[in-house]
């Protein structure tokens, strides 16, 4: 059974290393020269930040990212 992400059940280093593994989609593990993505933060681990800090979870991260960037239709 994989571990929790949830705040409550990780530190902030695993945190920081749940992100960084999630980002890795193209596997160099480094967005500094990246401009593949479209998620419109200046820098991609800038939108993670919340849920790095222990504000948010990644989920809500995620809802709040697509309610004010994908346009239905």
């Amino acid at each position: 059974m994989p571990k929790s992400k949830l705040i409550k059940d990780t530190t902030r280093e695993e945190r920081m290393q749940i992100v960084a593994k999630g980002l890795d989609w193209c596997g160099d593990a480094s967005c500094e020269t990246c401009a593949g993505c479209s998620l419109g933060a200046p820098r991609i681990e800038a939108m993670y930040a919340p849920y790095i800090d222990g504000k948010l979870e990644l989920a809500e991260i995620n809802m709040l990212h697509a309610a004010t960037k994908y346009v239905h239709g």
